[in-house]
């Protein structure tokens, strides 16, 4: 008998809520869980920022970059495959499971044994014996990963959400309680470790998992060819994203490095700590549009509303206020950073909007464009630092001003077509966020050259009050459908336009 191809209008309708109140639902619990958990982080770091120095940050970003290099053998993108597979079954598992333990044992003796050459590179013997103690990270991840994705496949994000809550909690303690008793930069070491094995204990208890490794591999040719190429993508997003600080380790002391690294930080606390769950959502989304066959663009273009209308005022008036807010949070001995949070900030936003767009391709089965639009970082970005870092850390503000709105329109260009988006769609789209933004900058702009001196704190709070309320006004002046949209977009059942 043939397959019927024809759709039940009943049944479509059905799928379309049933999905919308999961994609809602996931959204809620790791967006509401990541906003508590992060502000736990923020205040464990604003307090222990002002008991260690630039230097502990300095050489910490150094054994970190060896870290996140390795990274990219752990297998997660192995473990990815499980969410686009339309079915999955205990060998499967077992496989992936296997796989990740071999990967990040691997990656365990490699670091120890890499970690006297990394010193040697840096010329700062103490990063050898940080990277021999983060070596224990990897022995984790396979008891984090797999629950992980599992649980992502089913968009269950509830019991994540309150991990990562207890994570935060564990690794906030840690650090304080170690920089207060004097360990330095110890405590930056020791409290990822408390959190990654922490993280691994209560996603496995999250996920009722237990599961046999598997180490035989025939069978997983889709397991292996996607997940490989997701694999050499995050290779590359590696190469971009830590080739700053590879390349400005041997050329800056510590001191200077740790003012870059931690303006770095702050710049992407949006992009770094609340897009990945968006992201997170978002890849089982798509894949379950697509194999609905339902169309991608509709989603797709509220992501990018959504995330514009959240990181371009925050970025714009960051960039603003850096200087009260760095005085604010970090503390005279972090004056330096300011003018460096205040340039990188700029980047931010089309950085944002790059980041939000892979999930959908991959949700697709479509991995190579997310590998071309990696690729292509991995060029445009290590080449623009090595010119960059030679004029110090402007140099590498200025790089990110170049590389990150070329990599976002280069990666607009090859995803676009593909969800079948056309670009005054997406024009007419981000417009209503783009005008609201530049209202709200013009405006803190004038106020912070007429406002007389002010403590910092007060200073801060002005601005920040001043921004807010224009931006505000501004959408519900200019925007107002694309105020509404949003909301509905995180509130409403529907996850796509009718």
């Amino acid at each position: 008998m043939g397959e019927n191809h024809h759709t039940d209008p009943t049944a479509s309708g059905a799928h379309r809520s049933a999905l919308g109140i999961r994609v809602r639902r996931a959204l809620a619990w790791r967006w509401g869980t990541q906003v508590i958990a992060q502000a736990i982080t923020w205040v464990s770091t604003i307090m222990v920022v002002r008991l260690l120095a630039p230097h502990d940050y300095g050489l910490f970003a150094m054994s970190q970059a060896v870290v996140t290099a390795l990274a990219f053998l752990n297998g997660q993108s192995f473990a990815s495959s499980l969410i686009q597979a339309n079915r999955i079954d205990e060998r499967r598992v077992g496989q992936v499971f296997g796989l990740l333990l071999m990967l990040n044992g691997g990656l365990a003796i490699l670091q120890f044994f890499l970690a006297p050459l990394a010193a040697a590179y840096y010329g700062e013997p103490m990063v050898a014996h940080i990277l021999r103690v983060q070596a224990a990270i990897f022995l984790t991840i396979p008891f984090a990963v797999l629950p992980q994705e599992l649980l992502a496949r089913r968009l269950e994000f509830r019991m994540q959400g309150l991990v990562n809550l207890g994570c935060a909690v564990v690794g906030a303690v840690t650090a304080f309680t170690l920089a207060s008793l004097g360990f330095g930069v110890w405590a930056l070491v020791y409290a990822p470790i408390a959190m990654f094995a922490t993280r691994a204990i209560g996603l496995t208890v999250a996920a009722r998992l237990l599961v046999r490794p598997v180490f035989d591999l025939r069978g997983a040719h889709n397991l292996v060819t996607f997940g490989g190429i997701l694999t050499v993508c995050q290779f590359l997003w590696i190469i971009q994203s830590q080739s700053d600080i590879v390349i400005a380790g041997r050329q800056f002391d510590p001191h200077h490095l740790g003012l870059y690294s931690e303006a770095l930080f702050l710049t992407l606390i949006l992009t770094g700590r609340f897009l990945p769950p968006v992201n997170e959502v978002s890849y089982p989304t798509y894949a379950e549009l697509h194999k609905a066959g339902r169309p991608l663009g509709p989603f797709f273009l509220r992501v990018q509303r959504t995330v514009a209308m959240v990181v371009g005022p925050a970025y714009v008036g960051l960039s603003l206020v850096a200087a009260p807010a760095v005085a604010t949070l970090f503390g005279p001995r972090w004056a330096e950073m300011a003018p460096i949070a205040a340039g990188l900030a700029l980047a931010m936003p089309f950085f944002a909007l790059q980041i939000v767009c892979g999930p959908a391709t991959n949700g697709m089965g479509r991995p190579r464009i997310y590998l071309a639009t990696n690729l292509m970082g991995a060029i445009i970005f290590p080449v623009l630092f090595l010119i960059g870092a030679r004029s110090g850390t402007q140099g590498l503000v200025q790089a990110w001003w170049i590389a990150s709105p070329a990599l976002l329109a280069f990666t607009y260009a090859l995803t676009l077509p593909a969800i079948h988006v056309r670009w005054s769609e997406l024009a007419r789209t981000l417009a209503p966020a783009l005008a609201s933004t530049a209202i709200m900058g013009m405006t803190v702009y004038a106020a912070r050259s007429v406002l007389p001196p002010l403590p910092a704190v007060a200073e801060l709070a002005a601005l920040a009050a001043i921004g807010v309320s224009t931006y505000l006004a501004a959408l519900l002046l200019l925007a107002r459908d694309a105020l509404r949209e949003t909301a509905e977009f995180l509130l409403r059942r529907e996850v796509s336009p009718a």
